[in-house]
């Protein structure tokens, strides 16, 4: 029987929890045979996400609340795949744009010798805006010429990975490394280097297409135009860099 530990970084996610996002993923997994723990990563938000959190936890079994220093999305989830006790791993993001009855469409591949199992949102990304479809293709086209050329989409909030490898992986991203004041919801194209460097390492990377749609109620990250255009040039900033070091031997493994 399989055991996972699912991690849900959250950061001013009140209007999602309120919504009941929480609710439907405890419906799900009380219905699974696989063991699960559920592992939310407060990255110490502004607003009443952690009081209804806790709140939840504390009335449902197998769910526990990190409180942790706010240091972004990629800091989130690290912090989740520390405490993590099962040999797999699946983060995805708290809106459930990605229902997590989708992880059943990944854990199949593990059997099959696969080390990291994506998700992937193909190229409709149902929800979006128009604009944000554009720069999306844009982006894609961009980064298969230079980075991971067999992926489709490496920026669905939706990745399971053998617990093992993500504790090697994470501690070597270049966000790390970064001492920059990580202010808001720094979110950071941090999955390209990621799989990158799991690819460079030998790790077996497996895409699968899920059902996705927009369902991020959220309005307390910042407005969408403004997080869009921000997390567009980190996206920019992060193919160069993963270039960078590539060349510099950063990924060479020691």
């Amino acid at each position: 029987m399989k055991s996972i530990s699912i991690i849900i970084p959250c950061y001013n996610e009140e209007n999602n929890l309120k919504n009941g996002v929480l609710d439907e993923v405890y419906s799900f997994l009380k219905t699974q045979e696989f063991n699960w723990e559920v592992i939310i990563c407060n990255d110490e938000s502004t607003d009443n996400s952690f009081k209804l959190v806790k709140e939840f936890s504390s009335k449902h079994t197998g769910f526990r609340v990190l409180n942790l220093p706010h240091g972004g999305k990629p800091s989130a989830v690290w912090g989740g795949i520390k405490e993590a006790k099962y040999p797999l791993i699946l983060f995805t993001d708290m809106d459930q744009s990605t229902p997590l009855k989708e992880i059943n469409k990944l854990l199949p591949f593990f059997d099959k010798g696969f080390d990291i199992v994506i998700g992937s949102r193909g190229v409709s990304r149902e929800g979006n805006s128009l604009i944000r479809k554009i720069m999306a293709r844009g982006f894609l086209f961009g980064r298969r010429l230079v980075l991971l050329p067999k992926i489709i989409d490496t920026q669905c909030g939706f990745k399971a990975f053998k617990t093992d490898v993500a504790k090697k992986t994470f501690p070597n991203l270049q966000f790390f490394k970064d001492k920059n004041d990580k202010k808001g919801w720094r979110v950071s194209a941090f999955d390209v280097e990621l799989l990158f460097m799991a690819q460079k390492w030998g790790y077996k990377i497996k895409e699968v297409e899920v059902d996705w749609k927009n369902e991020d109620l959220s309005t307390t990250k910042g407005d969408d135009s403004t997080r869009f255009q921000k997390e567009s040039k980190q996206m920019l900033q992060e193919i160069v860099r993963v270039i960078k070091n590539n060349l510099q031997g950063v990924y060479d493994k020691k």
